[in-house]
């Protein structure tokens, strides 16, 4: 039986949700230019020590991140959707040119929308499997992104526009 992928249930889906009182734009930069994702993407006391971005479908990601002990994890993928300003689509089911990864773990969603004189801040990730989902979910998804996105939204909040 095949198992649908676009996950009807939420039961491979993970999200996190804020009202954040900065531009659309400002988190978008965030995401999209290296220099700035480098200083809010990972929990501290993890760091982002490489970012490698191509933003536009079809383009490729790769992050470094450093744990506290020194062990870095790199971590490569496709952008699938780009919506300037208002979504980011991506996956590490591939890595540049479009070569299948080794385990393909998860697609993320990230959307910028206008709320009350804010962004309204969504991230959805979804995973190829239920254990994926619980897995991520245990190694700390919600602490771990809230804590990165407290770090964005600090950050978005120094920029202009």
């Amino acid at each position: 039986m095949t198992e649908r992928l676009d996950d009807e249930t939420g039961t491979r889906e993970l999200v996190l949700t804020r009202l954040i009182p900065v531009t659309r734009s400002a988190l978008y930069r965030c995401w999209t230019e290296p220099a700035l994702l480098t200083r809010w993407f990972t929990p501290e006391p993890w760091k982002t020590v490489e970012a490698d971005l191509d933003v536009r479908a079809g383009g490729h990601s790769r992050v470094v991140m450093l744990s506290p002990e020194g062990e870095r994890f790199p971590s490569e993928g496709v952008y699938l959707e780009v919506v300037e300003n208002e979504k980011l689509v991506f996956t590490d089911a591939f890595t540049s040119g479009w070569n299948p990864s080794k385990k393909a773990f998860m697609l993320g969603i990230i959307t910028f929308a206008d709320e009350a004189g804010c962004t309204r801040y969504t991230a959805r990730v979804r995973h190829w499997s239920e254990e994926d989902r619980k897995t991520h979910e245990e190694m700390g998804f919600h602490e771990g992104w809230g804590r990165a996105t407290d770090q964005l939204a600090a950050l978005a909040a120094t920029l202009r526009g």
